[in-house]
């Protein structure tokens, strides 16, 4: 029963239901926190390598579903890492995984990737909890949303130098091919409908949290007007036909065949442009309406304890936000941090292209990497 707990969860259909006690269930005493991130993101980031950074970060999460059979477990994509649960049937299996996501993170991209495992049984013990729900996204996909401050103290436990050793995992690489299947990088950055791409972090503090974000979505809704703060516009999602635009792909999961692969995705891209046009339908794809699914199976939002945004809007609007924001956060109530860009940038887990699927999305130019540090200022101004 374990294993299929979080499949067989009734889902919720509003993302407003993340501060509703009664949309969460504990999860499993005998699961496993597993946290990824990339060390030294932000010095990566200012470099210019943000697509590389996001592309690790959603292999983080291709690596461990594939290493599960593409069973669905409870994850969330940070940006620069993610965090997933997994049972115990699983753990080994998804551990190599990353094990070898570790050597060709660095070996391939030249980027250094933590990887820590925190049982769940240790984060009771300390103190703290870990409830999910399942949020109905689209008809293919569902996201995982988390309460309690389990995953936040066993984050602290894999990065804190006095007991990062005892959470890191020393798991072998497994000799899988591609343990990153279904994983791709091959769109441009979606430009702003609005004018700005915003990457937000807010995490509630102090006595009534869920007050908190009530009166933060309350206010996301009315300056941005709900579906239009969405970074993914329709009418501005293309394919991308830069060679360029292929190289995370290309490097991690093809490093012995790039310049073949490289022009594959070209041709492809190339296809799917045509296709997209005048929304042919092919044995397996019906590809007019697949830009709408792939819209509606985007994480633009999520809640982990942290409420993780990207939005759309213009000055005025986040002007408006950052007013909010700042004012809750000088009654202590809240620790805020933004990024603003002017697209989005998208990278995709694609099993069925008209079925089980997800983009995670973040801000160009390090969106939540970015974010994350005026975000982590104030969470320890604030005693967090």
């Amino acid at each position: 029963m374990s294993a299929d707990f979080y499949a067989s969860l009734p889902t919720v259909a509003r993302f407003d239901r993340l501060v509703d006690d009664d949309a969460y269930t504990p999860l499993p005493g005998d699961w496993t926190v597993v946290l990824t991130d990339v060390i030294g993101s932000t010095e990566a980031v200012k470099a210019g390598r943000y697509r590389d950074v996001n592309y690790v970060g959603a292999a983080s999460i291709a690596a461990v579903l594939n290493a599960a059979d593409r069973a669905d477990l409870p994850f969330v994509f940070g940006g620069d890492g993610a965090t997933l649960v997994v049972p115990p049937g699983v753990l080994d299996a998804a551990l190599s995984s990353l094990a070898a996501l570790q050597e060709h993170a660095r070996t391939r991209l030249g980027l250094p990737l933590r990887v820590g495992a925190v049982p769940l049984a240790e984060v009771r013990a300390a103190g703290h909890e870990v409830a999910v729900a399942r949020y109905q996204a689209s008809d293919t996909y569902a996201q995982a949303l988390f309460q309690g401050t389990g995953l936040a103290w066993a984050e602290h436990q894999v990065k804190d130098p006095a007991t990062a050793d005892r959470f890191a995992s020393h798991a072998s690489p497994t000799d899988a091919d591609d343990p990153y299947a279904g994983l791709e990088c091959r769109w441009q950055d979606v430009r702003s409908p609005r004018g700005e791409t915003v990457s937000l972090l807010v995490e509630a503090v102090g006595e009534d949290r869920d007050a908190t974000y009530r009166q933060v979505l309350a206010a996301i809704g009315e300056i941005y007007h709900d579906d239009e703060a969405h970074p993914v516009a329709l009418d501005r999602l293309r394919l991308a036909l830069s060679p360029g635009k292929f190289s995370p792909e290309v490097r991690l999961r093809h490093p012995e065949r790039r310049l073949r692969q490289r022009a594959t995705l070209w041709a492809l891209n190339v296809i799917g442009r045509v296709l997209i046009r005048f929304g042919i339908e092919t044995s397996q794809t019906d590809w007019e309406r697949y830009p709408v699914l792939f819209r509606a199976s985007t994480d633009y939002r999520k809640f982990d304890g942290v409420l993780r945004m990207v939005l759309a809007g213009g000055t005025a609007e986040r002007a408006a936000l950052e007013s909010l924001l700042e004012d809750l956060h000088q009654d202590r109530r809240l620790a805020y941090g933004l990024h603003v860009s002017d697209r989005a940038v998208l990278t995709c887990l694609v099993y069925e292209r008209m079925g089980q699927q997800v983009h995670f999305v973040d801000g160009a130019g390090g969106g939540y990497t970015n974010a994350a540090v005026g975000f982590k200022k104030q969470l320890k101004a604030l005693g967090g």
